[in-house]
């Protein structure tokens, strides 16, 4: 995991370790302004993180200045991970602030539905039957209801099913059906309750050469609903093109390997008619749809101000503004449509806000708080205008606790205050509200309608700053933060979070036995002082687990101790699930704290029950020492030493046909030869190893970026075919194979309970001297027989694999663990 991490600056936005706050420029506040003077938007649909185009969500933002936003019905949870190991939930957790820091960039919304991506499909028939449709449709309804977009923009195509993703496919399909029901009185009805319906003046689909499969294809296309207009606006406020700033947005997808260049010049988008009105040859989405104050009743004079504000903004004195703001802002007050009343007041604070100079913090004494805790927060705020400003009181959340300084803020003379603030002990943990409650392989479960399509946790605690602006009363959020001086970068900020009192943790997520017993160790570190109590265990019928229960004691915040227990398995293979508990003063504790960490975006917890998976399995082995190299990140030596292995994770730098002599085996990890550039040079010397008598076992790439033309000793060539289906039926094409039979018997049972799919991008051409040992295929497929391929080389044995152990050793799958030893011992 990453301790590192950087600030990057960008348009003025700080996206770093925890949310430092925004200080807009001159230009950045003059672009609000002509934000807040337009009422008009735009909701772009898709399925995952890193299918949006971000060419033009910046463009209706930043050039168009509409509100945007991307939909993405899943977090990308099913993905793979190129910059840690983190898979499924925790990946989902990287992906959706992945998200929220493209957005950042580009000046866009982000939103969600509840479905899990469960990993590729290949039909939108599949993922809808596995997503519920109805719940995914009704997010997706819900959305559109509150963020009442102008227009809709799908990704995908929701006429041709079978062409690409399930997922993708599936994302237009239910755009299309829900901007039929958002309008509808009869769709949905619980959700009138908070929202009304609404009914989208258009919907596009964002056409391409791609999807006609080439420019000349697409020449010959049928483009009467179609409109196309220039993206590649450059915009001199902020000294960058519009693709430029596309394309450090789609940089932080950064756990997908798509870092982009920018491009300057003119780009064309298209977009083709789905459902509404086609706009005339001018090519506006918004034609025919008011887009100024006068939409909204109480509206024209609010324009009038706001108009004038534009036309007058000085950028060497923003503060100039401020009584017009004032002004607007006041009768936005009184606007009767709820909907922009919320929207612009949000709007035309963040701007009043900048433009006043205002600095507003609340900063903790430390980066966590546990229910029922008292921490000491520091106050901040500063005028830097001429603007009459008061701070009248000041209100932490979530135990309404109050100040009332009622003084008057000079021009640049800050006051300071102090504050004892309380958690209340029924107070949620910091955590992603929609992994709170156990979900479906297609749906997370999220009770609460509010929390619905969020992408992440509101602030729990956060400080109302309530001031009087030239007559008139106005608050500022601040989200409470710690913040300390590091003595090579500076300032830095910690994210606030509630979390438990103590931190229960195993050392792994999944412990495989044999035959004999094990000693496991539990790490107990406080987040509150005095913690005095007893650790319990439990387990399935049939483990045994001593001593029944450890005593702990810790005195002071940060304190940590390991308590050991001998576990013993049953004699059969079995499986399950090791509980921790603790008991103190009455009260039981059963939680562990995960921090994900990265770079790029802030910090974030995750808080879910204490668990370790146990395995009891048969297995025999050959062979001992391992040598790994790492490609786009998995957890496939760790998995490799539970079950006895020496791992020893290679650099490239030291491949040399002396020092692999020393394996039994080199394994190569996912992806590698895509993401490694070093094997360009280094593949030579492991074929020759293999010549000279070693194993040499490829796991899977993809076709498109391979680093080196000869991937193999013979021809190979890999393709897209992958069975997504986990339990697709499985068929011994060599069954007397020695992988199929030494040291284990390999049967049909081993390939039961398998997760998520079987494999992926396996070949599907080979040379003669390569043996296909198994066949497999998806529902209504053809077989696909290059899963697994083995060849003799010399007197050693390269082996290649599409199967997808990267995906079920750390969900402890039998059948792969005896599967892959038998990979290993091959030869021996």
């Amino acid at each position: 995991m990453r301790k590192i991490f950087l600030a990057l600056f960008f348009l003025s936005i700080s996206i770093s370790k925890a949310q430092a706050p925004e200080k807009w420029g001159s230009s950045e506040i003059y672009n609000h302004i002509k934000k807040l003077n337009f009422l008009g938007s735009v909701l772009y649909i898709a399925a995952h993180p890193d299918d949006e185009n971000t060419r033009l969500i910046s463009y209706f933002s930043n050039e168009k200045h509409a509100r945007t936003a991307y939909l993405s019905l899943t977090r990308g949870d099913g993905g793979q991970n190129l910059i840690g190991p983190e898979l499924r939930e925790q990946l989902g957790i990287i992906r959706t602030q992945e998200l929220l820091a493209a957005r950042k960039i580009d000046g866009g919304e982000q939103f969600f539905t509840r479905a899990n991506d469960f990993g590729y499909s290949k039909t939108p028939a599949e993922t809808l039957e596995i997503w519920n449709k109805q719940e995914v449709l009704s997010d997706v309804v819900w959305i559109i209801r509150k963020f009442r977009p102008d227009v809709i923009i799908n990704r995908f195509d929701h006429r041709t099913p079978g062409t690409t993703h399930g997922h993708h496919t599936s994302s237009a399909i239910l755009s299309t059906e829900a901007f039929d029901l958002a309008g509808s009185n009869i769709a949905f009805e619980n959700q009138l309750e908070y929202v009304e319906v609404y009914s989208p003046k258009r919907l596009f689909f964002n056409t391409s050469p791609w999807f006609y499969g080439g420019d000349e294809a697409f020449k010959e296309a049928d483009k009467s609903k179609f409109i196309s207009f220039d993206t590649g606006s450059y915009f001199p406020l902020k000294g960058l093109s519009n693709p430029e700033i596309a394309s450090l947005s789609r940089s932080q997808h950064r756990s997908q390997g798509f870092g982009s260049t920018g491009s300057r010049g003119k780009q064309t988008e298209y977009l083709e008619l789905i459902k509404g009105d086609l706009p005339s040859m001018n090519a506006n989405v918004f034609e025919g749809i008011d887009t100024s104050w006068s939409r909204i009743e109480g509206g024209a004079e609010i324009g009038s101000i706001l108009k004038k504000v534009e036309e007058d903004f000085d950028f060497a004195d923003p503060a100039k503004s401020i009584p017009e703001l004032m002004q607007a802002f006041k009768l936005i007050q009184n606007l009767n449509d709820k909907h922009w009343r919320e929207i612009k007041t949000k709007e035309i604070k963040q701007i009043i806000y900048a433009a006043a100079g205002l600095y507003l913090e609340a900063v903790s004494d430390r980066p966590f708080l546990t229910p029922s805790e008292e921490i000491r927060v520091e106050l901040e705020a500063i005028n830097r205008s001429d603007s009459d400003i008061t701070l009248s009181s000041v209100e932490l959340q979530p135990n309404n606790s109050k100040i009332n300084p009622n003084i008057a803020l000079n021009n640049n003379e800050s006051w300071d205050g102090k504050f004892l603030f309380k958690i209340p002990a029924f107070t949620d943990l910091t955590t992603p509200y929609w992994l709170k409650h156990k979900g479906t392989m297609g749906m997370y479960t999220v009770n609460d309608q509010s929390l619905r399509g969020l992408p992440e946790t509101p602030l729990s605690a956060y400080a109302n700053f309530n001031l009087n602006i030239n007559g008139t009363d106005i608050s500022f959020q601040k989200p409470i933060v710690h913040k300390y001086n590091d003595e090579v970068l500076g300032e830095t900020y910690e994210n606030f979070g509630i979390v438990p009192a103590l931190d229960l943790k195993f050392d792994n997520d999944v412990l495989i036995f044999n035959s004999e017993p094990k000693i496991i160790s539990v790490k107990l570190t406080a987040n509150q002082q005095n913690l005095n109590g007893v650790l319990h265990l439990k387990a399935g019928a049939g483990w045994k687990i001593v001593p029944q229960q450890n005593e702990f004691k810790l005195d002071q915040i940060g304190t940590t101790t390991h308590l050991s227990f001998k576990i013993t398995p049953p004699k059969s293979q079995d499986e399950t699930q090791l509980l921790a508990e603790a008991e103190i003063d009455g009260k039981i504790y059963k939680n562990q704290l995960t921090k994900i960490e990265y770079e790029h975006f802030p910090d974030q917890n995750l808080i879910e029950p204490a668990q370790l998976k146990l395995v009891k399995l048969d297995i025999s082995k050959k062979g001992k020492n391992i040598a790994y190299i790492q490609g786009a990140g998995d957890v496939v030596p760790e998995s490799l030493e539970q079950i006895g292995y020496n791992v020893t994770v290679i650099s490239p730098s030291s491949i040399s046909e002396s020092y692999l002599q020393k394996f039994d085996a080199v394994v190569i990890g996912i992806r590698a030869y895509n993401v490694v550039e070093e094997l360009r040079f280094k593949q030579q010397s492991l074929l020759n190893y293999v010549k000279e008598g070693g194993t040499m076992i490829v796991q899977y790439n993809t076709n498109r970026g391979l680093l080196i033309n000869d991937l193999a000793p013979y021809s190979l060539e890999l393709s897209r075919d992958r069975v997504t289906e986990e339990d697709a039926e499985i068929t011994f094409l060599a069954p007397d194979h020695p992988v199929l039979n030494s040291p284990n018997k390999l049967t049909e049972k081993d390939f039961e309970g398998w997760v998520q799919e079987r494999g992926l991008y396996f070949p599907d051409a080979w040379h003669e001297k390569f043996t296909p040992v198994l066949s497999m295929h998806d529902k209504n497929e053809t077989s696909k027989n290059g899963s697994l391929l083995v060849t003799q080389y010399g007197k050693g044995y390269y082996i290649y694999t599409g199967i997808s152990f990267f995906r079920q050793f750390p969900e402890a799958v039998p059948g792969a663990f005896r599967l892959f030893a038998n990979l290993i011992s091959i030869g021996k």
